[in-house]
């Protein structure tokens, strides 16, 4: 599924554009302040319907606008044209639609695009909490077998209505035997979910392995799943959860289960969010994209849109050389620069180029869709 055209209207600083993407690197240039991160996100906001950026999401709204649209037209393997639609007005619920007709997720949609964003902010993945690198991992899973992204939430049903057992109990109006049953529902899930997340993080290791030694991080680089459990089957979970029960009653909610589980970044055995510099940080971010998106065209036949925010700056010219390289695989990326230069090859046919300032696409080239947008 390729992208071919994006249109926005009150979105950040841009209060109007129209532009055609490159069916392979499409490059997004200017000076700091231009809009070139606005419009990446507003792309991603258009694919997927939110924010990458901020979860106040009142922010993309253009200052003294009442509202933002975004409209994405995508094209199929077999050439059709599909036409994704956001429009998002502070206070009321997003208004999505896929081909003209309303639709509750984007991601449920076959029309969509997979998508994968690179910003400096997003090194919260790799030194924030571990509830985004849970989040992160169950994503991937969803976009690798997507009949499987019901298993997280039926975890996470289960979890709340123990929770909510667990604080019935503690008010005396429930008996703790209660719990057995959400014990065996939970644990049931939750292996399902465990070992969900163990084989996509085993699928991503070695391309993330690779691509962090190409990029330049010193040292094995290696992704490692963190389990809270030990569990190999649901009923030992549950007897996990058993022998922990007292404990959950006193604090009021359940403390153990893959809910608690997180992802080790690791250089030469040592996890980067404690003891990686931010450059080392950054370039493990970018490995673990990279290979996710080697797993994802393997997976899925092909590889997702790539966003990538500000990259090429703190890369050496042979690392840049190795990242487009790398973009070389027959699927669509859009990088941002303040130097055109940076990119390599961004001006061979097929590239396309848009020039951004002050909150405008000021001309686009490189094949015919993009003359036409400008």
């Amino acid at each position: 599924m390729l992208v071919e055209r994006l249109r926005l209207r009150d979105f950040r600083t841009y209060a109007a554009a129209d532009v055609a993407l490159g069916r392979a690197l499409t490059v997004v240039h200017g000076d700091n302040g231009a809009g070139k991160t606005n419009l990446l996100e507003a792309l991603y906001f258009g694919c997927t319907g939110r924010s990458c950026r901020t979860s106040n999401e009142r922010d993309v709204v253009r200052f003294d606008a009442g509202t933002t649209r975004v409209e994405v037209t995508t094209v199929d393997a077999e050439g059709d044209r599909h036409e994704l639609s956001v429009g998002f007005q502070p206070g009321e619920a997003k208004r999505m639609k896929v081909d003209g007709a309303p639709v509750e997720r984007l991601s449920d949609s076959p029309a969509r695009p997979l998508v994968s964003v690179f910003l400096p902010d997003r090194l919260e993945l790799v030194k924030g909490p571990p509830a985004l690198r849970r989040s992160h991992v169950d994503q991937l899973v969803a976009a690798l077998w997507p009949a499987r992204s019901a298993t997280r939430r039926a975890y996470g049903q289960a979890l709340a209505q123990r929770n909510a057992l667990v604080a019935r109990v503690r008010a005396g109006r429930s008996s703790a035997s209660a719990l057995d049953a959400w014990d065996a529902e939970l644990a049931r899930h939750g292996i399902a979910l465990r070992d969900d997340r163990a084989r996509a993080l085993e699928a991503v290791a070695e391309p993330f392995a690779a691509a962090a030694r190409e990029l330049g991080l010193r040292g094995e680089a290696r992704a490692r799943h963190k389990p809270r459990t030990k569990a190999a089957t649901p009923d030992e979970l549950a007897a996990e959860l058993a022998e922990r029960r007292a404990s959950d009653l006193e604090r009021g909610f359940t403390q153990h289960g893959p809910h608690r589980d997180d992802v080790a970044l690791e250089r030469d055995g040592r996890e980067l969010r404690s003891f990686g510099s931010q450059g080392e940080q950054r370039l493990a971010l970018l490995a673990l994209l990279l290979g996710e998106r080697e797993v994802l065209a393997q997976e899925r036949g092909a590889p997702p849109l790539l966003l990538l925010d500000d990259v090429m700056s703190e890369l050496d010219a042979e690392r840049r050389e190795r990242l487009v390289a790398r973009l070389d695989d027959g699927g669509q990326a859009l990088v941002t620069t303040t130097d055109l230069a940076h990119v390599p090859h961004a001006a061979r046919a097929g590239v396309v180029r848009l020039a951004v300032r002050d909150g405008a696409v000021l001309a686009s080239a490189g094949d015919d869709a993009a003359q036409e947008a400008a």
